[in-house]
């Protein structure tokens, strides 16, 4: 999906959920894979194929209303977070993402609904830990992103307090490499040996 594709989708969204009035505001959660990193390890930076996707994810989500980021504290996250927190002046909060994935999830999950109702949050994080925090949000069930899926942008969005999150996946910047997203069976499900 385009940039400005993605754009519209999001102001689609807080147009049909009345975002006009706060009392009346969506809560959404956008979610998004940290880019492209220089290597395997837990220092690893973002490679310049990863710089530029940082920057377009910051150009993707410029006209979006945004509360609060929510990273991890690996040097891939922070980066990625930090062309959109620079532009609209948030501090990015930091969730340690060291240990196991679904009480990480668990995390991030209690740190968004501490925000104030309505809230709109973006969520930079792994490969792993978007599917989980989704979950534990109340989204539906996602298999992990393939290894080489960074364009992947997820959106929860939620119509009023109590309703369901409604699900969107998109795509944003450069597109993946072709297969990138071999790792997933015909219907979504990882594929077993991975």
């Amino acid at each position: 999906m385009t940039p400005v594709r993605l754009r519209l989708l999001l102001l689609l969204l807080l147009i049909v959920s009345g975002a006009g009035a706060a009392s009346a505001q969506a809560g959404y959660v956008v979610l998004a894979r940290h880019a492209e990193k220089s290597g395997p390890t837990d220092t690893a930076s973002l490679t310049p194929v990863g710089r530029q996707r940082a920057t377009d994810l910051a150009a993707v989500l410029a006209s979006t209303r945004l509360d609060a980021i929510i990273s991890t504290q690996y040097t891939r996250t922070r980066q990625t977070a930090a062309p959109i927190a620079a532009q609209m002046s948030i501090t990015p909060t930091i969730v340690d993402g060291g240990g196991r994935v679904m009480a990480h999830a668990a995390d991030v999950a209690r740190t968004i609904d501490a925000l104030a109702s309505g809230s709109a949050v973006l969520v930079v994080g792994h490969s792993n830990t978007l599917g989980p925090i989704i979950a534990a949000l109340g989204g539906p069930r996602l298999a992990d992103l393939c290894d080489l899926e960074y364009s992947t942008l997820l959106v929860l969005e939620r119509p009023a307090p109590d309703a369901p999150w409604r699900f969107i996946r998109a795509r944003y910047g450069a597109p993946d490499p072709p297969g990138a997203d071999q790792c997933h069976a015909s219907d979504g499900s990882m594929r077993p040996g991975r």
